[in-house]
């Protein structure tokens, strides 16, 4: 982390003069850190038909990109829209004398540009680490009269005027409900229908299950039939909607039905115009496909899309498996389903990037030992996997990364089924870990003096350990005990015995259940946690820190570091947890802290976290490890909770997980940490998460050439303002029209005709 402090005196005096509601946590401060990509060197070895094979699937990747506005939150396609309108005719710099003429300072009209930033990367008015909303950090009566009197308004007045009203009073409330992404009471989400409760998720995940449908690609909408009874419509994600068409695997699902006395009805068609453009330039990359496998991979995602078929995308996913070492590397679709308040909706996403040759060659190191690592993990071998399918393992530059963030390693695909039959994919984003992780030592928090300067040193190399680890042996671990639709199990229910209990297996994945729908609402976070604490678990394996060149006393600090970096990430994920409504925000923060309250847990001194005043006369708190007590103290700690976690994962014992897991993710203010209190001065102190300035690229007389653009905010928005040139304008107008034409779905019946969309 180590971006600038939203805690920064400008952010506080900013949020203070905006009124009470304005809270440094719902504003992204005018300091934010914003860094730009750098895959120049990588882009530039590149063939002419690599470099068009990856525009293409960076055209489709930013494209499909847009439909998370529609997945965030009712108004972001209109801010989206607004923003988009008023930039393209006139950029940053342009507005800027026009904004002073209005009367922003120049303090504000930054403000202004951070917020619009903050849209444009996070796809949407609402974090995508950490889920809560932002507004703007200036008066809204003089972003109004900017709106108004700018260029875009002069050309098109009705239609500026009109998104305006549309969105200005959501753009700017923090009214209890909508400070965070959530379900019914809990927040806002555009997943479900606003009058959707977990009791209904519920309810449809069972109906999915028995028609065996995956979530992935679906939303939910509720309402009452004439009948008086509810009645639900699952939405798919396709360019084809309800009119007749040749039959497919999908047409014989889009019909009415009755479950557990409601009524269902199964469409699809959602997103259909976006989707549409996705497909079309997914058609174009086939033509520069590198072999077959690549052919047949977009040719299924293109089904997928058309279809709204997961079954296609799986199809899709298989050969992406087995196209091994790519030059061009990518994945594209509904992938991860952090924030859907249930757990099993997934977010659009596509990337394209180029491998890093340097880094690759470790994580090929680390594959090769892979077997031989498994055997280390505490476990019985009938919980792991029969056959460790051998995955491809990349250091990546990213060249494209379309939807609300972007992460430092991926382990996909998802789908339960292939990755226990087919294998998967790791992938660690070298430029992104080059600019999202860089520390500043005035920035760091809750160190002692004497931890910052080895911290700093250690802080990149201890990361790539992790992340190779947590991606490979932390998500690539593991099996799944399962009974197929013929009553077969994938196990010897006489010989396999459950280590925490000494008793036959009792439980177990009925045919068509799979873990994101079983353990839905922790799933993500949970298994997070387990790979995660398989890394730190790992990292103590001598073996493993010489593949990634670390020996004697430089290894030790790598393993110390990469513990302190998880327990003061424990005490950092405090900034994401919701008090009012006892919920996590973030699975990847709330696993951290889970791991911190083990190693407190573990006791003899191990870890201590301590309250204390700041320089500044501020609260402040101390994190300690003591490196001599990992390996006898932290060690057996973390193998007995990594057992656990297994055991319950492979049996989908969900009781037992949920006991276990939402006990040590409980927040009280209990002695002797006070975690309650702390969460406090961790909000005083947070840091603002990095924005990261993407190229685009442009085909010119065939060909490709690569846009780079300044690290600034300015930057970030002209990077958007260029990024579809020949039909920004119609694609507003799509984002709008979707938008509108489900508006009804969150509409509160005391809302005013401003609001309306």
């Amino acid at each position: 982390m180590g971006e600038p402090e939203a805690g920064s005196e400008f952010a506080m005096r900013a949020a203070a003069a905006a009124g009470p509601m304005a809270d440094a946590q719902y504003i992204l401060p005018n300091d934010i850190g914003v860094f730009s990509l750098d895959c120049r060197e990588a882009f530039r070895l590149l063939s002419p038909t690599e470099r068009l094979y990856a525009h293409h699937l960076s055209r489709a990747a930013w494209y499909g990109g847009l439909v998370v506005l529609l997945q965030t939150s009712p108004e972001a396609p209109y801010i989206y829209a607004l923003l988009s309108r008023l930039f393209r005719a006139q950029d940053p710099d342009q507005l800027h004398q026009h904004a002073l003429a209005e009367g922003l300072t120049e303090e504000e009209y930054q403000a202004f540009l951070v917020y619009a930033a903050g849209i444009y990367s996070n796809m949407g008015n609402y974090k995508s680490f950490g889920d809560t909303k932002f507004v703007p950090n200036l008066p809204k009566e003089k972003l109004e009269r900017v709106i108004l009197g700018s260029k875009a308004a002069q050309q098109h007045p009705e239609g500026i005027r009109s998104l305006w009203q549309t969105c200005r009073e959501l753009m700017f409330s923090l009214e209890p409900r909508l400070r965070h992404l959530g379900l019914g009471k809990e927040g806002i989400t555009t997943y479900f229908s606003g009058d959707c409760t977990m009791e209904d998720a519920k309810l449809a995940q069972d109906f999915l299950d028995s028609q065996n449908l995956s979530a992935y690609n679906t939303r939910l909408f509720k309402g009452v039939s004439v009948d008086g009874k509810p009645c639900y419509e699952v939405r798919l994600a396709s360019v084809l909607g309800m009119e007749p068409t040749l039959h497919s695997e999908m047409t014989s699902k889009l019909k009415n039905y009755e479950f557990q006395g409601c009524h269902f009805q199964v469409t699809r068609g959602d997103y259909a115009p976006i989707l549409q453009k996705v497909v079309e330039h997914l058609e174009k990359a086939k033509a520069y496909a590198a072999n077959s496998r690549q052919e047949q991979m977009l040719a299924q995602y293109i089904e997928s899309f058309t279809q709204g078929s997961i079954e296609a995308h799986k199809r899709g996913s298989r050969f992406w498996i087995q196209d091994k070492g790519p030059i061009v590397e990518s994945y594209i679709g509904f992938i991860e389903s952090y924030r859907d308040p249930f757990g099993s909706r997934g977010e659009f996403e596509g990337f394209v990037a180029m491998v890093n040759k340097a880094m690759s060659a470790k994580f090929e190191c680390l594959v090769a030992s892979a077997e031989q690592l498994l055997k280390e993990l505490p476990w019985p071998p009938a919980f792991e996997k029969d056959k460790f399918l051998t995955p491809d393992f990349t250091s990546l530059d990213v060249l494209t990364f379309s939807g609300s963030g972007i992460p430092a390693g991926i382990n996909i695909p998802n789908y339960d089924d292939l990755r226990q039959t087919d294998g998967f994919k790791n992938v660690s984003l070298g430029n992104v870990l080059a600019v999202a992780y860089a520390t500043q030592r005035e920035k760091l928090t809750f160190l002692e003096e004497d931890d910052k300067d080895l911290y700093i040193r250690w802080k990149g190399p201890s990361f790539d350990v992790q992340v190779g680890l947590h991606e490979l042996l932390g998500h690539g671990s593991g099996k799944l005990f399962v009974q197929d639709e013929k009553g077969a199990l994938n196990f010897d229910q006489e010989t396999v015995i459950n280590p925490e209990t000494g008793e036959q297996i009792q439980s177990w994945y009925r045919s068509g259940e799979t873990w994101d729908s079983k353990f839905s609402t922790i799933a993500s976070s949970y298994e997070e946690c387990r790979a995660e604490s398989v890394g730190l678990y790992l990292c103590l394996n001598p073996q493993v820190l010489e593949i990634f060149g670390f020996e004697g006393a430089d290894a030790e600090d790598v393993i110390y570091v990469n513990w302190l970096n998880m327990v003061r990430a424990g005490l950092l994920a405090l900034e994401f947890y919701t008090p009012e409504a006892s919920s996590w925000r973030q699975a990847h923060m709330q696993a951290r802290f889970v791991i911190l309250r083990v190693l407190l847990e573990a006791g003899e001194g191990l870890v201590t976290v301590t309250p204390t005043t700041g320089a500044d006369g501020r609260p402040d708190a101390r994190v300690r490890l003591d490196r001599n007590k990992i390996r006898p103290v932290g060690m057996p700690a973390l193998e007995r909770f990594l057992r656990k976690l297994q055991v319950f994962k492979s049996t989908g014992d969900v009781a037992g997980g949920r006991a276990l897991y939402e006990g040590y993710a409980a927040v009280t203010d209990a002695s002797p940490e006070c975690f309650l209190t702390l969460r406090d001065t961790v909000l005083l102190r947070k840091e603002s998460r990095k924005l990261i300035v993407q190229p685009n690229t442009r085909l010119e007389d065939s060909e490709v050439q690569l846009l780079e653009y300044e690290a600034s905010a300015a930057g970030l928005i002209r990077s958007f303002s260029e990024r579809f040139p020949e039909d920004g304008p119609e694609l507003e107008e799509v984002l709008t029209q979707l938008a509108t034409a489900d508006a009804r779905f969150w509409k509160c019946p005391n809302e005013t005709s401003s609001n309306q969309a």
